[in-house]
């Protein structure tokens, strides 16, 4: 299974594609960070994460698209970015009919680790690890993505969340995703 990780954020928002075979070996496709300047107006910030994850898409095909769950920080606008990000993530992942896996940072950690409280380091070393990497990817938020990206093959692919999983704002936007209308261009 070919999996698109993103770590979302909207100064540095981690990507990660990888293969996971049936054997949960993992294989490195893509790892690297769309970057975004503080200064851009949020419009802008916004678009450049879908245009950047539309093209990976397009490039690599991914079979699922996993990102992580946001959470509540106590930085308002930190997670606002975040929340952000996460969402242009998930309309990509709509527009391409790619299922979506929503994972908790401890959810990561434990898959990945084996410890739901694993620091960023140690999270980076098992990624290399898995990856057979000479070298945790850098910065930290590739490394997540990667993270995202194998937890989600791991953790059963694209079966789908279940809806007790979701919070209310999520289960709205399913929701929504399962009642909208395809518009065919003339």
């Amino acid at each position: 299974m070919r999996v698109l990780g993103v770590d979302p954020g909207l100064t540095r928002c981690g990507v990660g594609v990888v293969d996971v075979a049936a054997d949960r070996r993992a294989r490195l496709v893509h790892v690297g960070v769309i970057r975004t300047a503080a200064e851009m107006p949020l419009e802008e910030r916004l678009l450049a994460i879908s245009t950047g994850l539309r093209s990976l898409v397009a490039e690599h095909r991914p079979e699922a698209l996993a990102v992580e769950r946001v959470f509540a920080q106590h930085n308002l606008r930190s997670v606002m970015g975040t929340a952000q990000a996460s969402g242009i993530a998930l309309l990509v992942a709509a527009e391409h009919e790619l299922p979506i896996g929503l994972h908790t940072p401890s959810e990561v950690k434990a898959a990945i680790t084996g410890y739901g409280a694993a620091d960023k380091a140690q999270v980076g070393t098992m990624v290399a690890r898995v990856l057979a990497l000479p070298a945790v990817p850098t910065p930290a938020d590739a490394a997540d993505a990667l993270a995202i990206a194998i937890c989600h093959a791991w953790r059963g692919g694209a079966r789908a969340a279940p809806t007790a999983a979701l919070t209310p704002a999520q289960r709205v936007w399913r929701d929504a995703e399962r009642s909208r209308t395809r518009k065919v261009a003339p």
